[in-house]
């Protein structure tokens, strides 16, 4: 991997720019970031920070604990799996200095993260973060989360533009998806869009098998469980030279769903990228913009 810029400076005690408080982090699986956080001014809650997920959401035994009121049900489409989720609203929401009023959240089972910690009880998504410029370092485990631009000045590296797809029906989210146009070796004459996600390790392409140059990797597949619990067999892709603006990645493997099309979500992105590829990255939600740091 190459790159020249770098976003913080060197110093002996790492901090966040712009003398913003420092979050420290712990990570699952070497790359899930598990963040203490605070709901309705009790707590602290272990919650898992994805930017890949646009709404929070509460394990329902916390819930439970904290007496939510159910709203309705939402619908949600993942990976060959549908879910139809509770709503419900918090009074606060706060992580590290940083808090937000009456936010939105889904209850959900989230047994499928419970299994690697047990601790987990819930997903800080978009709907919180959106109001943010965040920088993630995986290389000191520190979140810095600012409402006021103050790291701003002191981010160094090329801004790379985030794409912002049409949306079907004049539909409006309430948090834009961070989405990135990239360059894979082995598909040729279009740039594949990632969600840039920090909630999953392995990189990830929904339905590629007409794309993908030299088909697909003879070595044994994958099995893993969604949140529904069906377990679903996933096939690797041969490894693919990436570029991102003038960043470039080597080696990179994806995995691909080994399903029929039929089951392939209509999704506005053609896979998923983890943030963990990265040493550090900076992201304004408001701006829509990323700058990155390779290993």
């Amino acid at each position: 991997m190459t790159f020249a810029a770098s976003i913080l400076p060197v110093h002996a005690e790492p901090h966040c720019p712009g003398n913003v408080d420092i979050l420290r982090f712990r990570l699952v699986r070497s790359s899930q970031i598990i963040v203490p956080v605070k709901i309705n001014h009790t707590g602290p809650y272990d919650f898992l920070v994805d930017t890949g997920a646009q709404i929070t959401t509460i394990d329902p035994a916390l819930a439970a604990e904290l007496h939510l009121t159910m709203e309705g049900t939402v619908g949600f489409v993942g990976v060959g799996f549908r879910t139809h989720p509770s709503l419900s609203h918090l009074e606060v929401l706060e992580a590290g200095s940083y808090a937000t009023a009456n936010p939105m959240v889904v209850v959900q089972d989230l047994g499928y993260l419970r299994v690697a910690d047990s601790g987990i009880r819930g997903i800080l998504g978009g709907n919180f973060l959106h109001h943010l410029d965040v920088l993630i370092d995986y290389a000191h485990g520190m979140l810095c989360l600012d409402d006021a631009k103050a790291m701003r000045s002191e981010v160094k590296g090329k801004h790379i533009a985030l794409i912002t797809p049409p949306h079907p029906d004049g539909e409006l989210l309430s948090t834009e998806p961070l989405i990135l146009a990239v360059h894979l070796s082995g598909i040729a004459g279009r740039s594949p869009l990632l969600l840039l996600d920090s909630g999953v390790s392995t990189p990830f392409l929904y339905d590629v098998g007409k794309d993908i140059a030299g088909g697909f990797s003879a070595s044994a597949p994958i099995r893993d469980k969604g949140p529904d619990g069906i377990e679903r067999v996933f096939s690797i892709v041969p490894p693919q030279e990436m570029e991102i603006g003038k960043l470039t990645f080597h080696r990179i493997s994806f995995v691909t769903p080994a399903t029929t099309r039929k089951d392939i979500p209509k999704v506005e992105v053609d896979g998923l990228l983890p943030t963990v590829l990265f040493r550090r990255l900076y992201i304004s939600y408001s701006d829509r913009f990323v700058v990155l740091e390779s290993w």
